[in-house]
């Protein structure tokens, strides 16, 4: 037979110490559990001495409350000064009491570490743009004012347009007299200047053969030595030339009828095209005399007034982009397991409080750095971090550039 004591001790030792160490945060079991376990255990000895009718003193102790660490037996005696003897039923059924309630507590306080939220802090992010034209000109109107909320596509500012406005006309001209020039090489020659060049072929031929028909005649006539041998040369000369004459007509009218070079035509296209895309250029430098928001957003400063000569690239308007907005936190090292992009969050602020603000994880830093002065975590500033970026809905204004903020990763892992 077993120690009843004995039995009862390990039973409340065994359920008080996981009950304890959840209640502690962890940490060891003897540490932090044998307290609370020796105080169970002395009231349920108490009660199973009552409900035995065992006789003690008011202040009796039983040996039991003293620790095993402090040096005591830790066997308890029954009223005639032995042990205390139980059942090997009941001390079997108690041991499996004992671990199911252990095991349960165990289990508890698992789900509880794994569904317990990540805490990040950070700070607002806003996103700054500064809007300028790309052209030069003089500011002729500055339509919005400081803190004004704009939308994509909206006009803010414009500029005088007369110069690029004649500019776009002359470039349009320039393609015309082009896409003419182009029009003209593909027809080829006109029909009159084909005709005009078939007459020269018709008169070279007509000398031509009035010069063949005098030279057979001269030969005939200085085989009977009727002429000089001068007269012979001067006649198969017109001859020749009368023949030459006749050769470059018809090589001109071949021309003519073949049209122009194909390179001359393919040059001309790219004249038209070079034409066209400098008017489109022209056009874009007119569009760009009207300064439009980019994105959503909140108009931060007004730099430039009417009336104000500025070049290109020099900064009108500074604008703050409010959609979406962007939060910058830090996750220590230990918890970088627990939070991947694209997860969902909850972000707090102090200018609102009691509520919550859905957003998405949307960006971790692949390279560590040291936590900066102006982000507070919960281990020193000396270690290592991780930038990640937040996107956020805000759809009531609330947050600002700086604004500090508490971020809730509901669906992290536990570490």
């Amino acid at each position: 037979m077993l120690n009843r004591y004995r039995v009862v001790r390990l039973w409340m030792v065994a359920c008080a110490m996981p009950a304890t160490c959840i209640m502690s945060g962890g940490g060891s079991l003897v540490d932090k559990g044998y307290s609370s376990g020796y105080a169970l255990c002395a009231a349920a000895i108490k009660l199973l001495r009552r409900k035995r009718n065992v006789r003690q003193t008011a202040n009796f102790v039983p040996p039991l409350v003293r620790s095993p660490l402090a040096g005591g037996s830790g066997q308890a005696l029954d009223a005639s000064g032995g042990p205390m003897q139980i059942s090997r039923k009941v001390a079997g059924a108690a041991a499996v009491a004992a671990v199911l309630l252990a095991t349960f507590f165990i289990l508890f306080w698992l789900s509880g570490r794994n569904s317990a939220a990540l805490t990040l802090y950070g700070n607002v992010d806003i996103r700054q743009v500064d809007l300028s034209f790309r052209v030069g000109g003089r500011i002729a109107d500055v339509l919005v004012d400081e803190g004004a909320s704009v939308v994509r596509g909206q006009a803010l500012a414009c500029l005088d347009a007369d110069m690029l406005t004649q500019q776009r006309d002359e470039a349009a001209a320039y393609l015309e007299g082009q896409r003419a020039a182009l029009m003209r090489l593909e027809r080829g020659y006109r029909v009159e200047e084909i005709a005009q060049a078939r007459a020269s072929v018709s008169a070279a031929t007509a000398l031509a053969e009035n010069a063949a028909i005098n030279l057979r005649r001269v030969v005939a006539m200085r085989s009977s030595n009727a002429i000089s041998q001068k007269e012979l040369d001067n006649a198969r000369a017109q001859s020749r030339e009368a023949s030459a004459k006749l050769r470059s007509a018809q090589d001109q009218l071949d021309m003519l009828l073949s049209g122009y070079r194909e390179e001359d035509v393919l040059a001309q296209r790219a004249s038209v095209d070079a034409a066209a895309a400098a008017l489109k250029r022209a056009e874009i430098q007119l569009n760009d005399a009207v300064l439009t928001a980019p994105q959503k957003g909140v108009v931060l400063t007004r730099a430039r007034e009417a009336g104000a000569i500025v070049q290109s690239g020099q900064t009108v308007y500074t604008l703050t982009l409010t959609d979406p907005v962007w939060l910058r936190a830090y996750v220590d090292e230990p918890e970088l397991g627990r939070i991947k992009p694209g997860m969902p969050v909850r972000v707090l602020v102090d200018a609102a409080p009691g509520k919550s603000f859905p957003g998405t994880v949307g960006f971790i830093s692949p390279t560590a750095e040291f936590t900066p002065k102006t982000v507070e975590t919960r281990q020193v500033r000396t270690a290592l971090v991780y930038r990640l970026r937040v996107q956020v809905e805000d759809p009531e204004n609330v947050m600002r550039q700086g604004m500090p903020v508490t971020i809730l990763v509901d669906g992290a892992d536990a570490p």
